[in-house]
Parts: structure tokens; C-alpha cells; sequence
């Protein structure tokens, strides 16, 4: 039996121009660049204004709503819209609402990287330095470039025997792919090639002086004994190898010099995403001063050449089809070119305004860098303070950095939960962290406190939290257990 039911969705549809406003806020200083560099590729009705002749009078956009819907139907008449909707004088940097920008020159000014071999590189000039055949040389290739960044070899041997078949038309066995592997395990950086950790400490083990009575031990622990000693069962292996303490500190200590991730120590796999901070706050005298880095604010425009083009349309009394597609091809671009505009603008002021709005909020902290001073601030309390929607602070805080006088730091790490002492006063929980970080600074290293210890500790304290929390805030700060913090 067929039933028909009528229903109501109530459906919440982004716009383009929200869309795009979205990504851009999403994109950090350090690639906001290329973001526009891409779009000014794309759109040829889109020009940056510092590239320009700035002796020229300076055209600009309208301050436009980015929710607003541009008319785009076929078949419109060119009488519908002006070259006035896309010209006004402007001042560039009229963005900021009263806010400084910074020194642009310093703001610009790039980190040099060195020239440098990648990982990969420097094993394949070791390859080329042996004598091998083709099809040896070939399978080499093959398992270089099957390595991980860790520098292992994850992939089963019977795969690459697979690859050399299908990839490079080389027939060959398991153990001939074998045979190679041990080759390039004698390569630098020690460790290299190996298929799990094990064999990467064992590879670089024998390559030190194995007469060494402390080497030998250590190659029978990690051999035999790894997992013992990764959860630092020491009177265990005492026991099992019958050696002192002294001899197996020894032996620890040997063993923690080696490198688990030979691959990094090598590896350049590009240039490394330098930290440029959107905001800069200084402290002139008690007072802060919040200015946004100078990158946030391009000089973009209108194209000149479009605009004389929209201008030539306008005056032409030719209103055949060719013509109207001509215009609606020119207003599509010169659309799009104010969309991307405007939400640049919109960016930038909501980017300003969210900070402002932490920066008052924990203005005691800002002032001192003092831990301590910050305040117990969720998302909803920034939202509620700037009338803004809880996803797009989560947007700022996430992917944002403001330089302070002690250090840089990413947005999201000045929010934290609050807590409630004994006394009643509400502190943030990074306050909690802060002193049980202390606290396991200043253990004893050969009986580290417990978790019920560290409990103990902070309701002496006046902060009366739950072992679970501890053991929770204990994982947050990334230290281990008490019994892994262990040390002979």
C-alpha cells in the first residue's frame, strides 16, 4: 500500500560568496599568498594593486555585503547594471576599522632554506656508488623509493617482487629482493631499510664495536627482551640477563642513544611551513596594542582593462547576441573579482574582531604571559562577546597565531575548561596543567608519582579533581605513565 505524507525541511543553503568566505578564513597568513595569487591567475578582471602604477587615481569597489546574490541569468539586457556598481575611490587599506597593520617590509621578509639533499636523494647517490647490474640496480630503485619518511620498509617483500614485475618488467625472487635489502641496510643513516624497530636498533647495534661487552648486552635486550624494555620492566631484565643495575644503565643508555626514525635525520622532504603570525600584541606601558600582520591586507582591485571594456559595452549600441554574451562574460569575472574582494574584507574585520575579543578577555594574561592569569574561556563566550556564530571563532582559533612579547601561540591554545577550587573560584584547567607539569619536573626519576600521588598533590592544593582527570590531563601534556617515566 502506497502512502503519501507531506513534510516540511527546514534547510540552510550557503551561498557562493559564504562558501569562499569560509575557505579564506580557514587559510593561514603563510599561504593566504598563494591563495590570491591563485585567484588573480584565474580571474583576469582581479588585479593587486602594489604591482600597479600607484600614481594613477585609484579605482576601487563598493563595500558590498558578501551575502548578496549577483544577478548571472542568461539573456539579461546590459541597461540592468552600471560600471558604477564596480568603481569607487577607496582607500587600499581602509580594511582594519582603525587597527594598524605593521611594517610590511618586516612582515615579508622570508626565512632562507638551504639547498639540501632529500632523504631519498642521498640514498640513491649511495646506490650509484656500487657495482651492480641493471636488474640489481633496478630492485635497489625499487626499495628506496618503497621506504616510509620513517625510513622503513612496511611493504612485504613478495610486493615489490610484484612491482618489479608489472612496474619494470623484472622477474625476480623473494630472496634476491632480500639480498638487495641487506645491501642498502649497510647505507647512512644507520637503520635505514629496516621492516620494524627491532631491526632498525639491531642494524644500528652491529654496526658499533660488537666486542663491546655493553653492546653485546644491548643487542641480546632489544633481540630478545624488547618489550621489556619499552615498558621498563628493569627488575625484570636484571633478573633474566643477571647483570647489575649499574650494567643495565649502561645498557639503557646505549640503547636510547639510537635512532628509531632514521628517516628523519636526513630527510628534507621541502621546505618547512614557517609560522607567520596573524596578529602581533605589544605592551606599551600596561597598555595593549593589537595590530594585524600586514599579509592580511592586500592591495586588490578592480582591472583597469575591464573596467574600459565594460565602459566600451555600455557606450555601444550593438545589442546583438554575440554582444550580450560578450557582457555577460566580462560582468561574470568582474562579479567574481568583488565576491573574492569582499570576502578578503570580511577576513580581515573578522579576524580583528575575534582577537580583540580574546585579547580583552584575557588581557591579565597578555600583559605577563603568565600562565596562571588565563582565564577558564570556551568558544561560546568569544561567540556570545562578538555576536558570531561558535564555528567560525572555532575557524580563527584553529588556524590562527598571535606573536606576543613571550612567544608565539596558536589561538586555540588560550582556550581551556574551568575548574572550581575548594575556595569556589572558578580557574582555568591549563592552570592545572601547569603545576602538575611541575610537579612531575621536580619527581624523583627513580620512583616517579603515580597518579593517585599527583592526585593527592593537587587537593593539597585546593584543586579537587577526579584521578581520571588527572590520568586525562597527564595524556594532554604528553607524559607517560609513572612506571614508563622510570630511570635507573
Amino acid at each position: 500500500m502506497l502512502k503519501q505524507t507531506l513534510q516540511q525541511k527546514l534547510l540552510q543553503k550557503l551561498s557562493p560568496q559564504q562558501i569562499q568566505f569560509i575557505k579564506l578564513l580557514q587559510v593561514p597568513t603563510v599561504s593566504l599568498d598563494a591563495r590570491i595569487k591563485e585567484e588573480l591567475e584565474e580571474n583576469p578582471a582581479l588585479e593587486d594593486g602594489s604591482l600597479t602604477n600607484m600614481t594613477d587615481p585609484i579605482e576601487e569597489y563598493p563595500d558590498k555585503d558578501p551575502d548578496d546574490n549577483f544577478d548571472n541569468e542568461e539573456g539579461f539586457d546590459s541597461d540592468d547594471f552600471s560600471l558604477e556598481d564596480y568603481i569607487q575611490e577607496d582607500d587600499f587599506k581602509d580594511y582594519g576599522n582603525g587597527y594598524e597593520y605593521g611594517d610590511d617590509d618586516d612582515d615579508r621578509k622570508e626565512m632562507p632554506v638551504a639547498i639540501q639533499h632529500s632523504f631519498y636523494e642521498q640514498l640513491q647517490q649511495q646506490l650509484d656508488l656500487l657495482a651492480l647490474d641493471d636488474k640489481h640496480f633496478l630492485i635497489g630503485q625499487q626499495i628506496i623509493g618503497s621506504l616510509d619518511d620513517d625510513g622503513y620498509l612496511r611493504r612485504p617483500i613478495i610486493n615489490l617482487v610484484d612491482d618489479l614485475a608489472f612496474g619494470q618488467n623484472v622477474m625476480t625472487e623473494e630472496n634476491e629482493v632480500l639480498d638487495i635489502l641487506k645491501v642498502i641496510q649497510d647505507f647512512e643513516p644507520a637503520g635505514i631499510g629496516a621492516r620494524d624497530l627491532q631491526e632498525c636498533l639491531l642494524i644500528q647495534l652491529q654496526k658499533k664495536d660488537t666486542q663491546n661487552p655493553t653492546i653485546k648486552l644491548a643487542i641480546k635486550v632489544v633481540a630478545n627482551y624488547l618489550e621489556e624494555f619499552t615498558k621498563k620492566h628493569y627488575d625484570k631484565l636484571e633478573k633474566s640477563l643477571g647483570i647489575s643495575s649499574e650494567d643495565l644503565k649502561n645498557v639503557v643508555n646505549e640503547i636510547l642513544k639510537l635512532n628509531p626514525k632514521p628517516g628523519d635525520s636526513g630527510a628534507v622532504a621541502g621546505k618547512q611551513l614557517h609560522i607567520i603570525p596573524d596578529f602581533h600584541i605589544s605592551n606599551n606601558d600596561g597598555i595593549l596594542h593589537l595590530t594585524l600582520n600586514g599579509r592580511n591586507a592586500p592591495e586588490l582591485r578592480i582591472s583597469r582593462d575591464y573596467q574600459h571594456m565594460f565602459e566600451h559595452y555600455e557606450k555601444s549600441d550593438q545589442r546583438d547576441k554575440k554582444m550580450k554574451e560578450a557582457v555577460q562574460f566580462v560582468k561574470q569575472k568582474l562579479d567574481s573579482a568583488k565576491w573574492f574582494i569582499d570576502a578578503i574584507k570580511q577576513r580581515q574585520q573578522t579576524l580583528l574582531k575575534t582577537m580583540n575579543a580574546i585579547m580583552e578577555y584575557q588581557y591579565d594574561y597578555f600583559l605577563t604571559g603568565d600562565d596562571r592569569k588565563l582565564k577558564p574561556m570556551i568558544l561560546k563566550d568569544i561567540a556570545d562577546k562578538i555576536d558570531m556564530d561558535i564555528s567560525t571563532v572555532s575557524r580563527v582559533a584553529n588556524s590562527k597565531y598571535v606573536q606576543t612579547e613571550f612567544g608565539t601561540f596558536l589561538l586555540k591554545s588560550f582556550f581551556s575548561e574551568a575548574i572550581q577550587t575548594d575556595s569556589g573560584e572558578e580557574v582555568s584547567n591549563k592552570e592545572v596543567k601547569k603545576i602538575l607539569e611541575e610537579c612531575i619536573s621536580k619527581e624523583n626519576k627513580r620512583k616517579p608519582l603515580a597518579d593517585e600521588k599527583l592526585t593527592e598533590i593537587l587537593k593539597e592544593k585546593g584543586y579537587n579533581i577526579a584521578r581520571r582527570t588527572v590520568a586525562k590531563y597527564r595524556e594532554a601534556l604528553n607524559i607517560p605513565v609513572a612506571r614508563l617515566r622510570k630511570e635507573l
